[in-house]
């Protein structure tokens, strides 16, 4: 499906036409009603007032208390309508867009963690306000067809003047609705941009005082903050400019109507009550023309949110997939044939069930390309890639993302507990205490007196490194994939913690049916391998045990012995 700003729009009203018909219909209602009141007080002059009648009176009385009890109702069953369709609508939008985000296939919108949580947020609540702009749009011109209606009943040219005299306002008004909606749009990816910079700096804090650099950050985000708000300013007077505009032009058709309808008056050609009608209904033209300059100022905000939602919604993916699901058990679990992408070149390497293979990188972009093609980040590459015997393009994406675990150096965890952070990839928690152990993790749940039950902050920042990496990595063990895949599981541990952390790794994972790959320089890991891999300028130079690589090369050994 093709996504544009147009298309995002009109789905939100098809996806809600039944409330919001319901909606536009009472609040239709609503200002039909409240455009009859000063019809039913012209009759109350004529009929009443000027004659001395009391039964006029009397039934003038009950009309305008039924209008009333009418035009609360009916504002209240309008408006109700209309908020749930666009809380729905707004729910709806921030689902689809968290789909599209989490997509294991990756998307190409080149947008930033800050920049996607703000239209997740904000631009798809803003979006959602099409169903408000809707509602009161129809609302609106069902009250200026109920006036120009009376108004022809008492007067034909009156009648015309205000019929045609409204829609060129309303035309006028919106001749500003696309510089709006432009000025709206650039305003929206600054205060973007400025988020995604705030969200970048904050998790970076540390690092940056680290090295000195808080000063050039902030002065990099006072930048930012200041295009952001001249940004806002300059839509911020567009929509001074129209509600200006609007205001003025209103006041302009009140003050004609009024005055002509006074002339009238004077010589006979219309009643007291019939001046007073034409007056109150020109008074109140003002409240509809200005909610449909008001939607032209909510449909503006909500079409340049929408754009940026379809960017997003309608971002191709980085990696194509396939729908099949068949693996062949005899195959290895894992496989790479002769593989080309970045710094590799005609790469071989396989997984057998079982078995524990460690690859050594002499250089670490060799290892950032190894991972991304096993992870199945890499949008085009030389070789196959095969999973049980199968293709990773050909393959379901949900098969492959169960099949083959990528647990990175950098270890991401999560607002909770330290329970709920390790069960989050869905692990036998009854399995929870060895993996703890196998990790060698059991002093970061003792060190708690909450134990599992400690409260974790957002990303753990409460955590040293060497904590995150072995919470990280029971989790990774817990969810027991046939094909795990670790980046320097033990680079923030100490000597005596890694050597426990290896043997805890090569029991678990030793298990039939299960493969591990380890990129590390780490001799107590690579140690535990059954095999080890080693590559230079992205070929594989090398491969046999630990101990035999160590004393015949010296390269292994320089870059492994410490």
């Amino acid at each position: 499906m093709e996504f544009t700003a147009g298309s995002v729009l009109r789905r939100a009203v098809r996806r809600h036409r039944a409330r919001l018909t319901v909606g536009v219909l009472v609040l239709s209602l609503h200002q039909a009603t409240e455009a009859a009141v000063p019809v039913v007080i012209g009759i109350f002059v004529d009929r009443a007032v000027s004659t001395g009648r009391l039964t006029p009176l009397l039934w003038c009385v009950l009309m305008i208390f039924a209008l009333f009890v009418v035009l609360s109702t009916a504002w209240k069953t309008g408006a109700r309508q209309v908020v749930r369709a666009i809380e729905y609508e707004t729910h709806q939008l921030r689902l689809e867009i968290s789909r599209r985000v989490l997509d294991p296939r990756g998307h190409q919108t080149g947008l930033r963690s800050g920049e996607l949580l703000l239209i997740a947020t904000s631009d798809a609540e803003r979006a959602a306000l099409v169903l408000r702009a809707v509602s009161l749009g129809f609302a609106g011109s069902t009250a200026l067809a109920v006036s120009s209606v009376a108004l022809l009943l008492i007067d034909v040219p009156l009648g015309l003047g205000v019929m045609i005299g409204v829609p060129l306002l309303v035309l006028g008004i919106q001749a500003l609705s696309p510089l709006l909606t432009r000025r709206t749009s650039s305003q929206q990816e600054a205060v973007a941009s400025t988020t995604a910079l705030a969200t970048d700096l904050v998790g970076g804090l540390r690092t940056l005082r680290g090295i000195g650099a808080q000063h050039n950050a902030a002065e990099r985000y006072r930048r930012s903050s200041q295009a952001t708000l001249k940004a806002t300013l300059r839509a911020a007077s567009t929509n001074g400019l129209q509600d200006g505009v609007t205001t003025a032009l209103s006041g302009l058709l009140l003050a004609a109507v009024a005055g002509v309808a006074g002339w009238f008056a004077l010589n006979g050609r219309i009643s007291i009550g019939e001046l007073i009608t034409v007056v109150g209904l020109a008074q109140f033209a003002a409240e509809p023309v200005g909610l449909l300059g008001y939607s032209g100022q909510v449909l503006a905000m909500a079409r340049a949110s929408a754009g940026r939602l379809a960017s997003v919604l309608g971002s191709p993916p980085e990696i194509t997939t396939g729908t099949s699901t068949a693996v062949d058990p005899a195959k290895p679990l894992l496989s790479l044939e002769a593989v080309g992408y970045k710094t590799l070149s005609s790469l071989d390497l396989a997984l057998q069930p079982g078995e524990l293979v460690g690859v050594l990188c002499y250089d670490p972009r060799d290892a950032d390309a190894l991972l991304t093609v096993v992870a199945g980040r890499a949008a085009s590459h030389e070789g196959r890639v095969l999973v049980g015997g199968t293709e990773v393009e050909e393959l379901d994406i949900d098969l492959v993302r169960r099949s083959v675990l990528v647990e990175q150096h950098d270890t991401d965890l999560f607002e909770g507990t330290l329970r709920t952070n390790l069960l989050a990839g869905s692990g036998d928690a009854s399995q929870l205490d060895r993996v703890v152990v196998a990790a060698a993790a059991t002093d970061v749940i003792e060190a708690h007196p909450l134990g599992l039950e400690h409260p974790l902050a957002d990303r753990g920042r409460t955590l040293s490194g060497g904590q995150r990496q072995r919470l990280g990595l029971a989790r990774a063990l817990l969810a027991e994939p046939p094909v795990l895949v670790l980046h320097d599981p033990s680079t923030a541990v100490d000597a005596a913690t890694e050597e426990l952390l290896a043997e805890g790794l090569a029991e678990v994972r030793g298990a039939p049916g299960l493969a591990t790959l380890v990129l590390t320089s780490s001799p107590a890991l690579l140690g535990k391998m059954h095999r080890v891999l080693v590559l230079s300028d992205g070929v594989l130079v090398a491969e046999g045990l630990h101990a035999e690589l160590a004393e015949t090369d010296s390269a292994y050994q320089e870059a492994v012995l410490r």
